[in-house]
């Protein structure tokens, strides 16, 4: 029972440690004013028992020996001059990190370019698959959009170097994060609720309803809100799922919002089942996703960079492609992407 115990406790810290502050009330429908935290309509809060985080530490910790997790997979590097002309383009830099470029509007997702999804510079989730470039390679960025705060898509170092490199950069972020986007030394940081709309120069932004949940430490699940994000503009648009177990939300998207042209799906860190199932899409549930949204075309993401969950590295991609194949879709519309991979096709089909 001592091991047990010390594998339990160990990722328990990973996953919660950090800084607490409060956090003020919301009016919105997604804010329950009782419990002082935001939920999903379909009401699970994702507040997990300790058994269920004992066996899924105890698993983690003792996993089989996956060669990837060491060597990582092939990279497709950018130099700061080739990025300098980065137009009408859009590359997987790695995990939930997507540069995008369209009619002259430059986003970045969930940007993490540092060497742990954890609060510790020695300790959690290594990254397996070298970053293509470095943050001070970065063309001119307009926006970032930050989906939720787990520490594998909101990465503090990121954060701040970006907004000291450049600090014209406007965070968009659900309800509830501006106030530690501001502490990191970001200037100009938007809150929104789900379906809020911003314009930014000729786009129509917002987030919307995704099922999954939020913590950075040991009091604060759900105090803030998690979100994907639709970004349209006259002929194109994009959607970035973020992090999301598989729900009506995407059904709703498309009927509210269109059918996106390209959208960013998840499609990795979802074993053991039981445990991940309601906060992270398998391949199969991705493609559902793709279907429901209506996409045009999609790109693979959430896999292949870090080791969260027990299945093998490579095996997302692989049934991805099974599926595909399974319901006569061609991996031209779903595509899986080298890290550091572009794909100005996208834009001109």
């Amino acid at each position: 029972m001592h091991s047990y115990s010390l594998y339990f406790f160990s990722v328990i810290l990973i996953i919660v440690s950090g800084c607490s502050s409060s956090i003020p009330t919301y009016d919105s429908p997604n804010y329950n004013k009782n419990t002082g935290r935001f939920q999903h309509p379909n009401g699970n809060s994702h507040n997990k028992r300790l058994t269920d985080l004992a066996g899924f530490a105890y698993d983690y910790f003792t996993r089989e020996n996956d060669e990837l997790e060491k060597k990582g997979f092939p990279v497709i590097y950018s130099s700061r001059q080739k990025l300098s002309s980065f137009r009408e383009n859009v590359i997987w830099v790695g995990h939930a990190t997507i540069l995008l470029n369209h009619k002259g509007l430059t986003i970045l997702t969930d940007p993490h370019f540092s060497g742990r999804a954890s609060p510790f510079d020695f300790w959690g989730p290594k990254r397996a698959t070298p970053t293509p470039f470095a943050v001070t390679d970065l063309p001119k960025i307009d926006v970032v959009l930050i989906s939720h705060n787990h520490y594998d898509h909101l990465d503090k170092k990121s954060i701040t170097q970006l907004a000291r490199l450049q600090p014209q950069i406007k965070f968009l972020v659900p309800l509830g994060l501006k106030s530690l986007l501001l502490e990191w030394g970001a200037k100009n940081v938007r809150e929104l609720d789900w379906w809020q709309s911003i314009k930014i120069e000729g786009a129509a932004i917002q987030p919307t309803p995704v099922q999954h949940w939020s913590k950075r430490s040991t009091s604060d699940r759900n105090k803030t809100l998690w979100a994907g994000w639709m970004v349209k503009w006259s002929r194109f648009s994009f959607y970035f799922a973020g992090d999301t177990g598989y729900s009506d939300d995407f059904r709703v998207t498309a009927q509210k919002l269109g059918s996106p042209t390209l959208a960013a799906i998840p499609i990795g860190a979802y074993e053991p089942r039981d445990f991940m199932k309601t906060a992270h899409v398998n391949p199969e549930e991705a493609v559902k996703v793709f279907r429901d949204l209506g996409a045009k075309y999609a790109i693979g993401i959430h896999w292949g960079t870090f080791k969260l969950t027990l299945e093998p590295m490579d095996e997302p991609p692989r049934r991805l492609e099974s599926t595909l194949r399974r319901q006569n879709m061609t991996d031209e519309r779903f595509k899986v992407m080298t890290h550091g991979e572009d794909w100005p096709e996208v834009f001109i089909r």
